[in-house]
């Protein structure tokens, strides 16, 4: 009778090795997962290649420009 392999992997905080059927999987413990969401909200993770889809640019620049103040409607406010 074949032994059935156990999935484990390392936390991605402090890269302890834990087991597939833990309570905390894939974080090693409530503490790890907690540091790991920090660095989603504070911004540590980014993504490191530049985005080179034409249309994709083509999107974020008009979300941009759609969401930059428009310098008409600011000086017809100062009357």
């Amino acid at each position: 009778m074949p032994k059935k392999k156990v999935s484990s992997l390392r936390c991605p905080t402090c890269r302890t090795l834990v087991t597939a059927g833990a309570e905390n999987f894939p974080f090693c413990s409530d503490r790890c997962r907690i540091i790991d969401l920090g660095k989603w909200a504070s911004g540590g993770y980014v993504i490191s290649t530049p985005i080179t889809d034409p249309e994709m640019l083509e999107s974020l620049l008009e979300d941009r420009s759609a969401n930059l103040p428009n310098d008409d409607d600011s000086s017809s406010s100062k009357h």
